[in-house]
C-alpha cells in the first residue's frame, strides 16, 4: 500500500501574492518546488503526495498541474475553482480532463463572511462536484466548524476532508469548543480528516510531542482510524519543525494502532479518498 503525504504545497515566493507569509515566517519566504520535497519523501519512506493549492486563481491550477506532470511522486492535485461562478459546470467539465486533478479547496478560513460556505451560490458549486468525481477540502478555523457540519449534511454523497484538524489553538491548550465541533462534523461519514498542520498551531519554538495528544485523541475517537490521513503541510510546517519531526510526531502516536489501522493512516485512506494511482 502506498504511503502518502496527503497535504503539501509548492510556490514561487512572491511577497505580494503570498502576503500571508509574514516576517515571522521568514523561514519560508522563498521558493519551494518538487525538487525540494522529493528527497525528503524518499528519506522518510513516503511514496507520494497530494499537492494542495495556495493561490485562488485559475493560473494556480496550471502551475500545480505542470508540477504534477513532471514528477511521478505527485499523485494528485487539489486545485481552486470559483464555486460561485455561474458557469461552474462548464469549468468543471473542462477541468475533468486532467487525470491528476482530484478536487478543490477554497480558503474559507480567511473569509470575512464566516458562513460563506452556506451561501446559495457556493452550495450550488459544491452540488456539482460529485457528478465529475471531485473531492472537496475544507480549510477552516474552529469558529467555522458549525457551518461545515451544516454544509456536509446537505451533500451526503460528496467526499469532504477537513484540513489541519480545523486548526485548534494548541499553543494555548484550548480544546472544548473545537472538540464539540469536531465530534459534530465527524458524525457525517462522508467527511475525512487530515492530521496535518498541527505544529504551526502550537508554540513554534517550545512545542512537545505530548502537546498534540489530546487533539489527536479527539480526532481518532471522532473519525475512527478509517477516516484520518497523514499530512504534513510542508513547507508551511517548516516554521516550527522539520519534515522528519512532523512525521515522527504522528508515528509515535499511532504506534498503538493495529497494523491495518496504521496502513490506512499512512496512505490507505488518502488513496481511497482521492482515488490515487
Amino acid at each position: 500500500m502506498l504511503k502518502i503525504d496527503s497535504h503539501q504545497h509548492f510556490w514561487k515566493f512572491d511577497a505580494v501574492r503570498h502576503s500571508w507569509i509574514n516576517e515571522e515566517m521568514n523561514a519560508i519566504q522563498q521558493d519551494f518546488m518538487p525538487g525540494d520535497l522529493g528527497p525528503l519523501l524518499e528519506e522518510n519512506g513516503i511514496d507520494g503526495c497530494v499537492l494542495i493549492q495556495v493561490d485562488q486563481t485559475p493560473e494556480e491550477n496550471d502551475f500545480q498541474l505542470q508540477n504534477a506532470a513532471q514528477y511521478d511522486f505527485i499523485k494528485g492535485v487539489v486545485g481552486w475553482v470559483d464555486l460561485q461562478a455561474e458557469d461552474i459546470e462548464d469549468q468543471l467539465h473542462e477541468l475533468k480532463g486532467y487525470e491528476k486533478l482530484k478536487g478543490f479547496r477554497h480558503i474559507l478560513q480567511g473569509e470575512s463572511d464566516r458562513a460563506l460556505m452556506l451561501k446559495p451560490a457556493f452550495l450550488n458549486g459544491i452540488s456539482k462536484l460529485r457528478d465529475f468525481g471531485f473531492t472537496y477540502d475544507i480549510l477552516i478555523f474552529p469558529d467555522q466548524l458549525q457551518y461545515a457540519a451544516e454544509l456536509v449534511s446537505q451533500f451526503p454523497d460528496q467526499p469532504f476532508v477537513l484540513d489541519h484538524i480545523a486548526k485548534p489553538d494548541i499553543k494555548n491548550q484550548r480544546i472544548e469548543g473545537w472538540k464539540q465541533g469536531i465530534q459534530e462534523l465527524a458524525k457525517y461519514d462522508n467527511v475525512y480528516c487530515k492530521a496535518s498542520g498541527m505544529v504551526t498551531e502550537a508554540d513554534w519554538k517550545l512545542w512537545k510531542p505530548e502537546d498534540f495528544t489530546p487533539y489527536l485523541d479527539v480526532v481518532f475517537e471522532a473519525f475512527g482510524a478509517g477516516r484520518v490521513m497523514y499530512g504534513t503541510d510542508w513547507p508551511v510546517s517548516l516554521v516550527a519543525a522539520s519534515y522528519g519531526q512532523v512525521k515522527d510526531l504522528v508515528k509515535n502516536y499511532i504506534s498503538k494502532c493495529s497494523a491495518n489501522e496504521q496502513e490506512l493512516f499512512w496512505g490507505g485512506n488518502a488513496t481511497e479518498f482521492y482515488k490515487l494511482k
